[in-house]
């Protein structure tokens, strides 16, 4: 429901950054139906190869986002979010293109359901896409910062194997529980050599399209 009624602020002519995972996976569909039977007129960013694969089956045009200077709006996803829109993304693992073409855009959409709603970010564990290099001492670093043992800060694994980012880095996932200021703790991340960035969005989103038991609610900052 979220994803689909998100394509709506879609209109012909726009320039779209197109998210990652299950929810936004709806919008795209809808996408393509539009582009096929009523004739919408996009240029589109993915923020994923994953994303980038569905939009190419679904005759969804995709540009390079240099080429577009700035976009109209983008429609993504998030892992939690609090009363100021503040987020928590990355489960996907592609927090850092996310957030790069969501900050080359004029509106930021959030598609999600009722169970992402918080009173405050952390539950979620925070994933932070660090390079390979010295990742253990990065790791500590981190530790230091938040005062977490190395034991909650975990390299994130598929299959047995580390997980690898579209980027090629590893992502740690922080498992904090409760954050009580995300925007000075990104700052801190942020600031560590090893790290590339950490899954707080901050002052990005404009807009929430939540799906829950009620139907559509749009809540906005």
């Amino acid at each position: 429901m979220a994803g689909i009624h998100a394509a709506n602020y879609v209109k012909s002519g726009m320039k779209v950054g197109l998210g990652t995972g299950s929810t936004v996976k709806y919008t795209i569909l809808e996408l393509g139906r539009r582009i096929i039977e009523e004739g919408l007129e996009i240029k589109c960013v993915p923020t994923s190869i994953a994303t980038e694969k569905l939009s190419i089956e679904n005759n969804i045009a995709l540009y390079e986002l240099s080429s577009l200077n700035g976009l109209d709006l983008v429609i993504d996803g998030a892992d939690e979010f609090d009363k100021d829109l503040a987020l928590i993304k990355g489960g996907g693992g592609a927090l850092v293109r996310e957030k790069i073409i969501a900050q080359a855009s004029e509106l930021m959409i959030v598609v999600a359901d009722d169970s992402k709603r918080v009173e405050k970010l952390g539950k979620f564990p925070l994933p932070v896409e660090v390079i390979q290099f010295s990742w253990k001492e990065t790791r500590r670093k981190i530790s230091e910062i938040t005062g977490l043992p190395e034991s909650k800060i975990i390299k994130r694994v598929v299959n047995d194997d580390s997980f690898i980012s579209d980027n090629g880095n590893y992502i740690l996932d922080l498992h904090l529980e409760i954050i009580e200021d995300p925007k000075k703790l990104e700052n801190e991340l942020n600031s560590l050599a090893g790290v590339l960035d950490c899954g707080f969005f901050c002052n990005i989103a404009n807009k929430v399209i939540l799906a829950g038991s009620k139907g559509i609610e749009i809540i906005e900052r």
